[in-house]
């Protein structure tokens, strides 16, 4: 098995990666500054410096670093042409896109039928006034782009509101806002992995964000069948066979579908539940190397006929 990280060398997950490898497996940890490409009469070429990736029987995204978006859109392709090529990219550059974009996850979401928050995305500080008038006056403004809590902030004050909107308009920002569920402090991240799912509870007395990486403590939650169906749906929706998936339990009584990860961290979880997640990510490479089927049919959202017999 010859695998390609492409992330850091001194990240944990890539240690973590390497120890629970064995000595039949190679491992290489290639930046993704450091990607290049040929075309040539005999297919598509994609390497870094001296490893050729179309080499490689697997290919792990443990990053997605900032860029030009040249730069973005040529890593994008590259990830495209090694899965045209028969490399098992993990995760495809297409679940990357989706999931790297709130906007485009919450609108996969909805439309499979999976609840989330109520949304919009505006440009103009003057919408999105009125869509937090709209929202219920409390509100979660998130970067489009971004993760691990970082940029999130939750706002209930108008006169507040339209100073941040004005703010981040000048800076050429959108502003991607969401209605704020009212909870119990808490929230569910399950993480997927093929058709495994792995689940803890993010609880954090100190902030309404639960982030562990912000101080939140995490504990085993069980995994029922219908969270792991609602994982699973929230993973194929995105199309990422590797995925966080973050679930919060409303006062309303309903489990929302708030984010899905395709770079997902697995520290904190792996700790929680003393699971080798690691060497799960192994078996699921290894499956995807070799073809197998990783997501049943029975969790994908039935068929829409109308839209089929629009098609046709």
């Amino acid at each position: 098995m010859k695998l390609a990280i492409l992330g850091a060398p001194d990240s944990w997950y890539v240690h973590d990666l390497a120890r629970a490898g064995n000595s039949a497996q190679q491992v290489v940890v290639v930046p993704f500054s450091r990607l290049s490409a040929s075309v040539e009469s005999t297919g598509i070429r994609v390497a870094s410096r001296d490893v050729v990736l179309n080499d490689m029987d697997a290919v792990l995204v443990r990053t997605m670093p900032a860029g030009s978006l040249e730069q973005v859109v040529f890593r994008m392709d590259a990830l495209g042409a090694l899965v045209d090529a028969g490399v098992a990219v993990v995760n495809p550059p297409r679940a990357i896109e989706v999931a790297v974009d709130k906007y485009l996850t919450s609108c996969r979401l909805q439309k499979a039928g999976i609840r989330t928050p109520r949304t919009m995305l505006c440009q103009h500080a003057d919408d999105a006034v009125q869509a937090f008038q709209l929202l219920g006056g409390d509100v979660v403004l998130k970067p489009v782009f971004g993760g691990e809590g970082k940029g999130i902030t939750r706002l209930n004050d108008e006169g507040t509101a339209r100073r941040v909107f004005q703010l981040l308009v000048s800076l050429g920002a959108t502003l991607y806002l969401q209605q704020f569920i009212p909870h119990e402090g808490y929230d569910l991240r399950l993480l997927v992995v093929g058709q495994h799912v792995l689940g803890i509870r993010r609880s954090n007395p100190g902030d309404w964000r639960t982030n562990v990486s912000r101080g939140a403590t995490a504990q085993p939650e069980r995994v029922t069948d219908d969270l792991r169906r609602l994982a699973l749906q929230c993973a194929q929706v995105v199309g990422a066979p590797l995925a966080g998936v973050d679930l919060l339990p409303g006062r309303d009584g309903h489990l929302h579908a708030l984010e899905v990860n395709a770079v997902p961290g697995w520290r904190a979880l792996s700790q929680c539940l003393s699971v080798d997640v690691a060497a799960m990510v192994w078996t699921l490479l290894e499956d995807m190397a070799a073809g197998r089927l990783l997501i049943p049919a029975d969790i994908l959202p039935p068929p829409n006929p109308r839209r089929h017999a629009t098609r046709l």
